[in-house]
This record gives structure tokens, sequence and C-alpha cells, in this order.
């Protein structure tokens, strides 16, 4: 046992250690928090405007008081501290100047700061005061070996809503209760009047039992004065209701409840104890077939000052269900008669007979309304007739009918309360930490307008949960809170209020300044500058609140030519800025300029004006953003990129004289996020909505400014990309990310009179160390989220951009990936998207506002909603530009094409002129809600289309691996008119505007010169009378032209010129494989004489060298045995043609252009005589040099249906109508082969085959004999018109056609034109129904007609915009 000494020994040890604990932890809470330091002298300088302060030599002073001084400047040792005091603190003074070995203390990193505190700028724009020669003027400035630390309260930055916030709703728990059969009798709430809450609820059954009568009366009296009553009668409450319970009621003030008759509706709501509250109802009871109701409503005050409504609903409620559908009558004869009293008849006992509607279709589904004819009668009472008298085209259609037929009524009581408050609950996805009554947020827009963003007040509210906080007022726009389709669409809530505020003092209106051009309001904020060489900077929970100006230099947050300042830099902790809340900004939110390895992190930037997290001229690098938000970026002044259309033109400062702004080119870049040096990282950011761009990464060639020098000319462009991960952008016009482009960084001159900085282009390709000669590092986005941008979800060029887990939704267009540069100086590329889901309209439809131009319908659902670009734009999900790219593992989701608005989930960049790649891969793509029709698109001319002249819109192709697209693995889609591309073996898909081909496809590149503006005209040997007209991706101005077909390999071409021939024609091969090759002939005036030669090209270097020479020869035979070091080439005087064969010879890495050796090419220098006529040799060459077709690559085989994860298929059909000579004996064919059933017609006339149109199932094939086609057409036309609506019809013709008469108005119903004139042999493919697909297709010729397509089972009406 422990002994009494020993005891108190160990007691009398245990208070020494508590006493230095004590000690320890006083020393310790004085040393983390600087208001407690030792030695600091409080100091209370009072208000003078005019009082300057210097703080310095050794000088350690504590701010207890508010303030007003001219300035502070702190150097030489000098130390402020501002007092924690639970007395705000408003400091006002011109700037503050933390000069070397100054210090400026507000809390720290483990004692952040808890007082409300204000540093408030004060100053006019038209002051006298000089500018600081560094900081300017209205300013916190840290110059070298200053420190600054300041440190409010940790509050939750920013998160998502949880639950979508509509407008006009405030998302709280209202009461609704409501019954009907099984609760009969009198039902009665007590609601508390000081919350709206329901206290308890009892039920009387007053028609069984006068003892329920009592026990009402009881339960009334007993109801304390002052507590609301709100009563209904459900069913029944009269039978058994005695005098005590009407007594009861009618002291309550009451006055119908004597007047209660059998099944009366009844309701009453009555605040006990004040009769001026009682709201009262009854009606009498109308029987089994008809409704009555009594509802009484009042609206009482809770002891918060909210209103609420406490309503009674009674009623006898009648149903009604729509009947079977009937068709008693059909459109032979003299109409189809629809009568309801033959219809009682025909079916008696399933049709009410006093229907209160009637609705009437075809039998596929088309409403009377929208077939086109028209109607007798169509009335409830009387049925539904259509008239074929009454038809231009002859025949009604088969209708069937329905009726709306009334039911029993039964009874349906309910009691509601429901709060008429002026707030609104927001759902979180996280805890509000530190989030305060009075506390301003923001919650961004979720759909096309970064406008519809929303501020709000926070309230108090003790009944909240602990992710919900109360905000004053109802939202004006529906904010999403959830995933839809699959995309996370939730809108970002960011806090603005903090603990600390640093702000600008403004004056109400704009003044004396150019800004005041293009802004009402004052935009000479504070702002705050950190110099290189600063000892220490760390902010966080920070407000900044109208800080910025509309001048160079003077910003937010801005960090000048600092150098690292990480522990590269020997800055340990690190410098960081954090928790900062910068709104209503005048000038950008964050600045970096010439600074790495700054931490940037929960940041919330809002309503600002020029870009808003900004690396400014290109040496930025290793700077992060985490989690920061970006919301409501407007146009400024400063730089050419940050003006908007009007800027642009009005802003001409260092242009060159005659400069005429070019503004979606040179200006109109405004974005949330600008990075000017790829190697920096964003992690868990949102763009939420900017007049431009959410991010945009953009290259300087060579850095500028004061950056001048830092890096070796165009490093940027291969510099690696940083960590891109989890990022979001949505409410953004231009898009929702850009990586392309560079600015001008040379000044304006005669030859480019554009202003210092405007956008140019720039190529990027990232390779190891920025190092072109290294190898290619790819640009890595995971999980980028990118929906409701006007136009792009992004825009990606680079050599190697891989995304994966991406999400694009409700963007103009989803994903454009365009290749790293322009031949032959790009190097190839290597672009990937994967694992990724497209959206072409989701759920979120937006709504329709007073300014909103573009809300139309939308194409998956019948719904209207808002829109990108414009009513009819053509809405694509991944839109294939130059390549090669692959497109892997990929769902695209609700793309619907409209007559009038070609959506589609693969398409093509409208209006292009550049190359597209024959190595642009799809596989694995899934399609969901997204019809067969839609799922590709190449384009037509139209709106948004034009006339589909440019070289790229005629040479659009890509690679279906899978067959995941098109139903047939490894074939090729290409434009349906580029015979360049065709074999006899393509199959037509018209709604795609498309051919399914197979062959080896590369590309050529001829550059021209003397002339340049000249067309190509490019023939395919085996089609002569299929030329594609090229005409240059270059202006016709510029001192050469280059054209970019692409070509079927081992195939022979000539090329032809609306212009003489040029002089030099220089042909590139690309993506040539080795021994790949083809045969071309170009046609020169007669007397041309030639020299050729082959050489490589290294695009690095930009040099050439020669590799061999080219010999003419007089046997064309020769040419195949050509080498490198000696080829052939063949000079045909007659036609006019130079022959040669181009031959890659050497071997080409996967995802290059171009050889490992260079890029091979061919050069044609030509001596043409003066005078010499347009080089068009057309006639001479074919038929002289036509070839038979031929398919060198066999088609591959459909995917089986059976196999195909969807209802929905390709039928492929095959029509062939001709003859053949042997000798003198000539024969007919005609045969209709689908999905490779073969039907021959065995005799002369048109053979009819069917086709279901809604399974593609074969129904029946016959023939019409020409004597029958000639004397009795109408046995043709009963046939046809006796057909069932949604029937595929396809005819052949054998034997000499009849090709005039009235049998070929059966045609016409078929969709065909009645403007083609039949020939002896016709192939068409028609539609028997209300409307007519896109598909339909007449082939008419004297000798062969053809058709080889595909059609969409089923056959489904597309919706006309």
């Amino acid at each position: 046992m422990e002994t009494l000494k020993t005891a108190r020994v160990r007691l009398r040890n245990m208070r020494t250690c508590a006493v230095f604990l004590a000690a320890f932890l006083f020393h310790n809470i004085q040393a983390a928090c600087p208001d407690k330091e030792p030695g600091l002298r409080p100091w209370m300088p009072g208000h003078s405007e005019h009082h300057r302060v210097t703080i310095g030599y050794g000088q350690k002073v504590l701010l207890t008081t508010s303030a007003t001084v001219h300035s502070i400047e702190i150097h030489n040792g000098g130390k402020l501290v501002i007092a924690d005091t639970n007395r705000p603190i408003l400091l006002r003074t011109k700037h503050i100047l933390i000069g070397n070995k100054g210090e400026l203390h507000i809390g720290s990193s483990d004692c952040p700061y808890k007082g409300n505190l204000t540093i408030s700028l004060f100053g006019r724009l038209d002051d006298s005061d000089k500018d600081h020669s560094y900081f300017g003027r209205k300013y916190i400035g840290v110059g070298t070996g200053g420190k600054l630390e300041i440190h409010g309260q940790k509050k939750l930055s920013w998160t998502f809503l949880n639950k979508t916030l509509h407008p006009g709703e405030n998302n709280q728990n209202n009461y609704l209760f409501q019954r009907s059969w099984g609760n009969r009798g009198i039902i009665v709430h007590v609601i508390q009047p000081d919350t709206g809450e329901v206290l308890h609820a009892n039920r009387f059954d007053t028609y069984r039992s006068q003892n329920e009568s009592r026990r009402l009366a009881d339960y009334v009296d007993g109801v304390e004065a002052g507590l609301i009553l709100a009563m209904v009668v459900n069913d029944e409450g009269s039978n058994n209701l005695e005098d005590t319970a009407k007594k009861s009621l009618s002291k309550l003030g009451s006055i119908h409840i004597n007047r209660l008759g059998f099944r009366h509706p009844w309701t009453f709501v009555v605040k006990k104890g004040d009769s001026s509250s009682v709201v009262e109802d009854h009606t009498a009871y109308q029987g089994t077939k008809a409704s009555s109701k009594a509802q009484s409503s009042g609206v009482f005050q809770s002891r918060s000052g909210d209103l609420f409504t406490v309503t009674a609903s009674s009623q006898w409620v009648q149903e009604a269900d729509w009947s079977d559908w009937f068709d008693r009558d059909d459109e032979r004869g003299s109409g189809d008669w629809e009568k309801l009293s033959d219809l009682h008849k025909a079916y008696p006992d399933r049709i009410c007979s006093s229907p209160l509607d009637i609705q009437a279709e075809t039998l596929d589904g088309i409403p009377s309304t929208q077939t086109g004819d028209v109607i007798y009668r169509k009335d409830k009472d009387y049925g539904f007739v259509c008239l074929n008298k009454d038809q231009t085209h002859g025949f009604c259609h088969n209708y069937r009918v329905r009726f709306l037929c009334g039911k029993l009524v039964h009874p349906q009581a309910s009691i509601s309360v429901r709060m008429l408050v002026n707030n609104s609950i927001l759902e979180l996805a996280d805890p509000p930490m530190g989030w305060r009554s009075g506390d301003q947020v923001v919650v961004a827009s979720t759909d096309f307008s970064m406008h519809q963003a929303e501020e709000f007040t926070l309230l108090p509210c003790p009944t909240c949960t602990s992710n919900q906080v109360k905000v004053k007022g109802k939202a004006q726009f529906i904010h999403m809170g959830e995933e839809v389709d699959g995309v996370d669409m939730r809108a970002e809530v960011g806090l603005l209020t903090r603990n600390i505020l640093l702000r600008g003092e403004t004056e109400p209106g704009c003044y004396e300044h150019e800004a005041c051009k293009f802004f009402s309001f004052d935009t000479f904020g504070g702002h705050l500058k950190v110099e290189r060489g600063f000892r220490a900077v760390h902010i966080s929970g920070v407000e900044l609140q109208h800080m910025g100006q509309q001048t160079m230099g003077h910003y937010p947050v801005h960090f000048h030519m600092n150098g690292d300042v990480d522990e590269r830099g020997g800055y340990s902790p690190p410098t960081s800025i954090s928790d900062l809340s910068i709104h209503h900004s005048f000038s950008r939110c964050v600045t970096i300029h010439g600074t790495n390895g700054l931490l940037v992190k929960d940041v919330v930037g809002y309503d600002t004006l020029g870009h808003c997290f900004f690396t400014e001229d290109g040496p930025e690098e290793r700077n992060t953003f985490d989690h920061c938000l970006g919301l409501m970026v407007r146009a400024g002044t400063l730089l050419p990129s940050d003006r908007d259309t009007v800027m642009c033109r009005n802003i001409t400062d260092g242009a060159y004289p005659g400069y005429v702004a070019n503004p979606r080119q040179d200006c109109s870049a405004t974005s949330t996020f600008w990075i000017a040096n790829p190697n920096n990282n964003l992690i868990n950011c949102a763009a939420a909505g900017s007049e431009e761009t959410g991010f945009w990464f953009i290259f300087h060639h060579v850095p500028t400014g004061p950056s001048e020098g830092l890096y070796s000319p165009g490093r940027t462009e291969h510099t690696p990309l940083g960590q891109f991960s989890n990022n979001r952008a949505h409410s953004n016009y231009r898009a929702g990310m850009i990586l392309d482009n560079g600015v001008k960084t040379t000044q304006a001159n005669d030859k480019d009179k554009r202003p210092f900085l405007s956008l140019v282009g720039a190529r990027y390709g990232p390779h190891q160390d920025a190092d072109p000669l290294k190898p290619r590092v790819p640009a890595l986005i995971h999980h980028f989220v990118a929906y409701k941008n006007q136009d792009h979800g992004a825009w990606l060029r680079g050599g190697d951009v891989w995304l994966d887990d991406c999400q694009f939704a409700d963007n103009g267009i989803g994903l454009t990936l365009a290749s790293g540069g322009t031949f032959p100086d790009d190097d190839g590329s290597h672009q990937q998207v994967k694992n990724s889901l497209f959206v072409g309209e989701s759920d979120n439809r937006g709504m329709p506002l007073p300014d909103n131009r573009i809300w139309g319908l939308g194409g998956s659902d019948p719904s209207s909603r808002t829109l990108p670009r414009g009513l009819d734009y053509p809405i694509r999900g991944m839109q294939i530009y130059d390549g090669p790219i692959n497109v892997q593992n990929c769902t695209f989701r609700k793309y619907t094409a409209l007559d009038g608005r070609h959506t589609s989930a693969f398409g093509f960049r409208l209006n292009n002129s550049w190359q597209v790649c024959p190595n642009n891969n799809v596989t694995d793509i899934t399609f969901d809600h997204v019809p067969i029709t839609s799922r590709v698109f190449f384009g037509e001319p139209g709106p948004w289309f034009n006339k589909m002249q440019m070289d790229g819109d005629k040479t659009t192709i890509f690679h279906d691996v899978d067959g995941s697209v098109s139903e047939y693995p490894g074939a090729f889609l290409v434009k349906e008119d580029n015979w360049l591309l065709r074999n006899p073996d393509c199959i037509d898909v018209p709604d795609w505007k498309a051919a399914i081909c197979s062959g080896h496809y590369a590309q050529i590149y001829i550059q021209t010169r003397n002339p340049a503006s000249l067309n190509m005209h490019m023939v395919k040997d085996e089609y002569p009378d299929r030329p594609l007209t090229l005409e240059g991706a270059l202006g016709k101005k510029k001192h050469y032209q280059q054209f970019q077909p692409v070509v079927t390999l081992a195939k022979g071409y000539s090329i032809h010129w609306d212009q003489v021939a040029p002089a030099e024609v220089t042909i590139w091969i690309i993506n040539f494989n080795r021994n790949d090759w083809i045969s071309l002939g170009l046609c020169y005036p007669h007397g041309t004489n030639f020299t050729v030669i082959s050489d490589l090209h290294n695009r690095l270097t930009k040099q050439t060298h020669k590799t061999g020479v080219f010999m003419r020869t007089t046997q064309r035979e020769k040419l195949k045995h050509s080498r490198l070091a000696r080829g052939y080439y063949y000079w045909e005087e007659e036609t006019g043609l130079l022959f040669l064969k181009v031959t890659a010879h050497h071997d080409r890495d996967p995802f290059a252009f171009c050889s490992v050796k260079g890029c091979e090419r061919v050069k044609i220098t030509a001596v043409i005589p003066a005078g010499s006529p347009p080089s068009n040799c057309l006639l001479q060459t074919y038929p002289r040099h036509a070839q038979l077709p031929v398919v060198d690559v066999p088609m591959p085989r459909k995917i089986p249906s059976v196999r195909l994860n969807s209802q929905e298929h390709f039928l492929e059909v095959r029509l062939e109508s001709y003859n053949t000579r042997f000798f003198h004996i000539k024969e007919d064919f005609a045969f209709t082969e689908v999905n490779g059933r073969k039907l021959y017609q065995s005799e002369d006339g048109v053979q009819l085959t069917v086709i279901d149109g809604n399974d593609g199932k074969f129904l029946e094939s016959k023939v019409f004999r020409n004597a029958i086609l000639q004397g009795i057409p109408a046995q043709l036309e009963s046939y046809v018109r006796g057909l069932r609506d949604g029937s595929i019809v396809l005819i052949t013709s054998k034997g000499r056609l009849v090709t005039r008469g009235s049998w070929t108005r059966v045609l016409e119903s078929l969709g065909a034109n009645r403007n083609i004139k039949l020939r002896d042999k016709l192939a068409f493919v028609g539609f028997k129904g209300p409307f007519h697909p896109d598909w339909i297709n007449l082939e008419v010729s004297s000798d062969r007609a053809k058709i080889h397509q595909v059609l969409p089972i089923p056959v489904v009406h597309k919706m006309k915009l």
C-alpha cells in the first residue's frame, strides 16, 4: 500500500508538472497568436486621412481599434499586428507598403483571426497623390524582404448543391395529408400557429355512430384557445352527426355545419377563439357521375414572422380513362367511317355512352392532325369520318379511334400546411463549415447563360440538418443539384463572405477613365501586389471585394516576377494563397506573373473583368490551382484576349495604322483559367461561366514583357502538360476548354498590323524535356466534365492529347481533337478519348426566359429546352477533324436529329478546308437513346453547312474498327459522293449522307506554285465521270496552294486544273506505309518540258535533300520499275498527261504522317509554253484510260441483328435492273437482295418486294407484268393501297419498261420524285406511310439501274423542327 509520504511527494510532482504544462501551453499560444506576442505596443492612431504612418526600426505595434490614416509603411524591422478583439475593426488607408524587413500579421496558420476586420483602401483615380513607381496607388504591397501573414477563419470555400433548386421554390418541408375510401367521417388537424407544425390529428366516423359525434365535441372543446383547427368531411359525415357536435362547431364559428347533408363536401379552418379567422366552405353531393368540391384556406403568421397557409379540401372526384383503340372500317370505299353509334353496335359494353373526348390516329400511331388528311368530322358524340373525295392524294389513311370515358366518383380529402416564406433551403454536398447567418453565397448557373448565377444571404436555421443552409429569397432560375443522364451537373455554391475583408472604396459611377466607354461603374479598386525577393507571404481566409483596376499590373492578388516561391526558391513553408473569396473585382482574380511553384487553393473568383485565374507571360511553371472556382467572368479592356467585340474594335492602342479588328480571331478570349504554360497543375477546379472560355491553355512562342529571354523560342509549345484532373466547365459561351492558339509576341508593323498579344495560331506538341528531338509525351486529361457550353465542350489541338473518363453534355459540340500542326511541319499525332460519355440533350432542359431566343423543341423528347447557338444548329457529340484520332469505349446518349436540325453523335467540322485523316478510328461505341439515323452525319448543303464546297467537307472519312457504329466491322465511312474512295461494293447510308466502304486509304499533299489561285480536279480512273473538285486549303491570294485529298492506294488517278497547270508541283505522301503506291497522270499543255526529282524533307531542320531523279521513258509499263534513286515518268503528248508512280520507300512510325527518314516527295518543275489554255485533259483522258472498278479489299460482313445490343439495326438491300449482250443476243436481268436473300425477277414488268418496316422481315414479293401496267394499272394501285402503313416497298424492272401511264402514281405515293423521267431500267426503294423517309431512292437508266444501301429498322418518323 502507498504510504502517506509517498502520496504527498507524488501529488507535489503532479502540481509541478501542471505548472510547467500550463506555462508551456501559454507560451505556445502566445507564439501561435501574433497579437499575444510579448512586447507589442498598443496603437490607436485615430482618424485622419492625412496621417502618414511609418513603422520601422524595431517598432512592434498592435492595432486595437478602428483607424483612418493616409498610408502605412512598414520596414527596417517594423511590425504591425492587428488585435483579435470582440469589436469589429475598420482600418481605412490609401496604401500599406511592407518593405524590407517589415511585417504585417493578421492571425496565423495555427491561430486564425476570429474577429471581424475590414481593411478599406480609399482614393480616387484623379487624386493628386503620386503613384509609387512599382505598386502604383491604392494597394497593399509586399516589397523585397517584406512579410505578409493574413489568416482568417477556416470556412468551407465552395461545394455543390445536392438537391435541385427550382425557381420560386424554397425546398422547405411542407405538410400534406390525403385520404380517400376507408377513412369516412370528419377529420380534424390541430396546428401550432407559432411554427405551422401539426400537433395531432384525429378522425371521427359521424356516419356510423353518435358516440363518434360526441367524441368529436369533446375533442374540439378540449383544444386550447389560440391553436388552429382544420376540418374536412371525407366520404360521409352527416348521418349520425348530433347536436352536441354541431353546437361545439357552431361555437367555433361554423355556419354551414347545421346544413350538412348526405355526402356533402365540407371544410372548416379556424384559430380557436378568433371568429374573424373562420374560413368555411360547403357544397351538395352531385351523384356518382359528377364532381363536387369544398375548399377552405387560411393564412397565418408564425412567431418568426413567416406566413403559412392551411388548406382543407373535401371533394368527390370523377376520373377518366381512355378506352381501347377501335378500327371498325378502313379507307377503302368512300373513306374511313368510325361513327360512335356503329362502334357501340360492333363493340357492345366496351365504350361509354357519353364520352368526354375522342382521339384518332393512323395504325402506326400518327395523330390525325399530322397526317395531312382533310378530316370530315371528329366529334366525341358523333365519332370520326375521313372522306376519300376530300383528299388531294386520293385516299384517306386507315385510322383507329378511342374515347375518354368518365368513371364513378370517389371521395378525396386533404389538409395541407404550406410555408409562405421568402427564403429557401439549400441542400449541400458538404457540411457548410464556418458559414454563418448574414454571409453571402453565390449559386452557379447550370444552363448556357452564366448570368443565371444568383447571390443569396444566409439566414438563421435552427432546424436545418448538417448539410443544409437557409437563404433569403427564392431562386429565379433552376439550379441543378443532381447527376443528369450520367453527368454531374450539380451547381457550385461559393462562399463570398469572410471575417477578414480587404476592399477598395469606389465612387457611385465611372469617371475620368478610358474604361468609362465600356463600364458605367467605377473600376478604380484596390490591389495586392508581391515583389520579387519577399520574405514570406501566406494569405488565407480573406474576402477581397472591389479590387483590381483597369490598368496593367493592378489586380486583386498579384505575384509579380517572383521566380520560384516554393522550396526550390528557399521558401519554407511554400508560398500559398487559400480560402479566398474574390468577388465584384475590376481586373482579374489571381495573377501569377513570372512566378513558379505557387499554391492557389480553395479560392472563389466571382464577377470579375478579364481573365480570372491568370498566368501572364509564358514562363510561369509548377503552379497549382487546387479546388478553385471561377464564375461570371466578363470581358475587360487590358489585353486583346480580355476584350469583347466592341472593345476590340474601339481599342486600337498598339495597332499599326490601318488595322481593322477581327474580334473573333484577334480578341474575344475572356477565360476563367488562362494558362500561358502547360506545366501547371489544375485539380478539382470549376470554371462555371465566362463570356468566352472556362480553361484556355495558350502559348507564348517567346516569353513577353519583363519575362523576355527566360526560355528559348518555342519551348512552351513542346512542354508537357502538368496534372489536369477532375476539373469541370459549364455555362461558357465559346468553350469549356481550349488547348490551342498563341499570342502575338511581336509589335505591330506594316506586315502584321495586329496589336501586341493579339491571338494568333500556335501548335502544341509535347515532348520529353520540351525537346522536339526527344520522345513525344501525351497530355493527359482525366475526368473532365463539360456541359452547357454554347459552342464546344472542349477544343483540343495537340500532337498527343489523351482524354480518359470524361463527360460532355448539352454542348453545341462535345469534343473536337485537332492535330498538332499544319502539314508538313507537324510530326503527326496520337489523340484519343476513352471511357467517356457524350450526352446530346440531357434532362437538364433549362427554362424559358424573356430574353432567351434559343428556346425550342428538343430531339430526344418532345419537351422544349434551351439550345446552343441556334434552333437549327447541328449538335454533335464527337466532331472529327484533322486526325488521326482514336475514340474507344465511349457512350453516346440522347442525340436525336429532327427534320430541320442535323443532330448526330459523330459529325465533322463545318466549312472545313483542311485535311481529314483516314486513320481516324472508332471502336467499342455504345449508343443509348440515339436513333440509328442520328449516329453519324456527313453534312449536306444548307444552314450552318453552307454549300459543302470546301475541301475538308468533301474528303471526310473514319474507320469503324469493330462495326459498333455501322454494323460492318473494319469498314470505313466516307462521304457518299467521294468517288476517289468508293468501290463497287460500297453501301450507301442515305440518312448519314455517307457510304460504307472497304479499302486501303492514305493521303497526298499536293503543293502548287505559279499559279497558286487555281482549282484542282482529281479523277479516279475507275470512275471517270465522278471527278472531285478541290479549291485548296489556302486563300487564293497566297503565293502557293495546297490540296490534301484522301486516296485509295494501288489505284490510278488523273489531275486536271481550271487554269494553266502550275509550273511547280510538289507531291508529298502522307500515311503511306513502305511500298504503298498510287499512279498519277497530271495534265499539262502540249510542248511542256519537265524536271522531276524525288527528295526527303526534314520537318525539324526544314532542310530537304535530293534522293533520286525521274527519267523520261517512252514505255509506260516501265513506270512500274521505278526505284528510289531512279524513277521514270511518261509524257503522253496526245492526252497531255504526265504519268508517274508515287511510291513510299521507307517505313513509317504508327502515328507519324511521314516516314522515319523524313517526308518523301516528288517535285515536278515544268516549263510551260506561254499563252497555254487551261490544263483540263478530261475529254482526252477518258475513256482511253478508264479502268474497270475493282474491289481490292472485300467488304466486311454485317453483324447479325441478333448479336446487336439494340432493337434498331440496318437492313441491307440491293436492287439491280440491267441488260447484258453476248454478240447480238441481249438478255435482261433484275433482282432484289435483302440481307443476303436474293429474289430474281422472273417476268417482264415490275417486281414489288414488301418488307415490314417495323422489324425488317420479308413479307411478300409480287410481279406486275407490263400488260397490267399498260392496261389494268388499277391492279397495282389497289395492291399498294392495300399494303399496311409502315411497309418498305422495293421495286425493280425487267424488259422494256412502260415509262408512262397512271401506274407511275404508285411510285409517287411511295415517295418518288414526280419530276424524274423513267427509263427502261428502274430500281426503287420506297415507303408506304404518312411520311417520306430520307432514304427513299429512285435510280433509272437505259441499261443498268442499281441501288445498294441500308435502311434503318424500325422506320421512325423524324419529328419536324
